[in-house]
């Protein structure tokens, strides 16, 4: 009986202090579930891309063996006669650029290919930074790694992994290598930040091998390139890519997020699908600040269905053939230097402005030089990567959230714009989104010293976070 007032005396007593310790617990138990939904990430697994079975008594061969591209007289000579039996097909009348790839401007790429065009010099400026291959998985992969000549006092190195895409490679990003490895020198704001660059090819583009197994994806990629990071002695890095180069250094970000300091992109892959996007881009055009969009967001997407229906229809066949029969294609392009140039080089000008659809010349001498365009395709000629690099697209990807610290460079002339707040579904960090003010989809390559510049401003964030 004097049990009964005592425990109703401290239960009184206790009234507020229970539910306050109840939400307290409560708080902490979110948290900790947040925490672990945030450390979350892709298994990382293994792999075997060699040809035949994986040999299970023999260890890999992880030495890195210096690697300088070479090329020859017969080299040379058979791509002259190829170029010299061409056969060209006459365009239409005042067609410009929207049957594709103009027959009539092809003729005087590859006059200049043929009589102009020095590849053995263009050789030696592809070697003048460190080229590498090592052994991952079963293939070689192939990667230039620079070091800064000189770091000023006070500047922190910081490892940084670009990645390109397709119809790209490394050399996309010759022109950004020095401004991220010497940027003082170039002008730029990069406050106690200079970088080591490690570009490597995707495997089965340029000179990395290619893989001979299916199934390789971005998340195998993701994987090797962890691996060659990891061998190359870095505990921690940024990573930065746009079109391919996106989808694996995200998928980097995911399955290593202790490794990847940040994540920068210049492209980011967001559906349009479900019920709340198809609300906001109804509401966007008429009250954009409603759903979250700005007015750039809003002069980037609309007319939506022109910009992001038919447009997208129009620059996305080349997709669907490689998603589903690549070697088909391929084998033309593979035996074509002339097909391959059109089909490439076509990327180089509508992607980089849409409006160059309408230009004879498809706008590519405004942007690039032919030096520079000729020498990516010659990598895709003389290494015979087409079919390969085009076969990636028949593999799969992950979709999962990225939690990394999170940097989007947004291009006016991208093939698609996304919009922060749909970027922020998938990225849940974006620590920076800048609107570029002009460039497209090659961005390393157009805009060299702009992307450079939003790399230094993004890490010098994360490195005071």
């Amino acid at each position: 009986m004097l049990c009964i007032p005592r425990s109703f005396q401290y239960s009184q007593k206790n009234a507020v202090l229970v539910p306050v310790a109840a939400v307290g617990v409560g708080g902490m138990l979110v948290c900790w579930l947040m925490s672990r939904r945030k450390i979350k990430s892709i298994e990382m697994g293994d792999g075997w891309w060699g040809s035949g079975e994986k040999p299970l008594k023999v260890k890999e061969d992880e030495s890195i063996r210096p690697f300088k591209i070479e090329t020859s007289d017969e080299e040379i000579e058979d791509l002259h006669r190829r170029l010299d039996q061409a056969r060209y097909a006459p365009p239409l009348e005042g067609a410009a650029f929207n049957y594709g790839f103009n027959s009539d401007y092809l003729q005087k790429v590859v006059a200049y290919w043929r009589n102009k065009f020095d590849w053995r010099k263009q050789v030696e400026i592809l070697n003048k930074y460190p080229h590498f291959r090592t052994t991952i998985e079963g293939i070689d992969i192939h990667f230039i790694h620079v070091k800064p000549s000189y770091v000023p006092h006070g500047k922190a190195v910081q490892p940084i992994l670009m990645v390109h895409g397709w119809p790209g490679s490394f050399y996309e990003f010759y022109k950004i290598i020095p401004l991220l490895t010497d940027p003082t020198k170039h002008g730029l704001d990069s406050g106690d930040v200079v970088f080591e660059v490690i570009c490597p090819s995707i495997p089965g583009y340029g000179f990395s091998e290619a893989p001979h197994q299916q199934g390789f994806d971005t998340l195998a990629t993701a994987r090797i390139f962890h691996k060659l990071m990891k061998r190359l002695g870095f505990k921690e890095y940024y990573v930065q890519g746009g079109d391919w180069g996106s989808r694996v250094t995200t998928n980097m970000s995911q399955m290593l997020p202790q490794s990847v300091k940040g994540l920068h992109l210049n492209l980011v892959f967001i559906s349009i699908r479900g019920l709340k996007k198809m609300i906001q881009v109804m509401l966007g055009t008429y009250v954009p600040w409603l759903v979250g969009f700005t007015r750039e967001d809003v002069q980037r997407m609309y007319p939506f269905m022109q910009k992001n229906v038919f447009d997208i229809l129009r620059e996305s066949g080349y997709l669907h053939i490689q998603a589903t029969k690549p070697d088909t294609a391929g084998c033309g392009l593979n035996d074509s230097p002339v097909g391959l140039a059109a089909y490439i080089l076509e990327k180089f000008s509508t992607w980089t402005d849409k409006s160059f659809l309408s230009k004879d010349d498809g706008g590519l001498e405004s942007k690039y030089s032919l030096d520079d365009l000729l020498t990516n395709v010659m990598i895709y000629w003389v290494t015979a990567s087409i079919v390969p690099s085009m076969r990636y697209y028949k593999e799969n990807f992950a979709r999962d959230p990225v939690y990394v610290p999170t940097a989007i460079a947004a291009f006016p002339q991208e093939i698609a714009h996304t919009p922060q707040v749909w970027a922020k579904n998938t990225f849940k960090n974006i620590v920076r989104y800048s609107y570029m003010p002009r460039g497209g989809h090659f961005a390393a390559f157009e805009e060299p010293k702009l992307l450079a510049q939003d790399i230094f401003y993004f890490v010098r964030k994360v490195e005071q976070l």
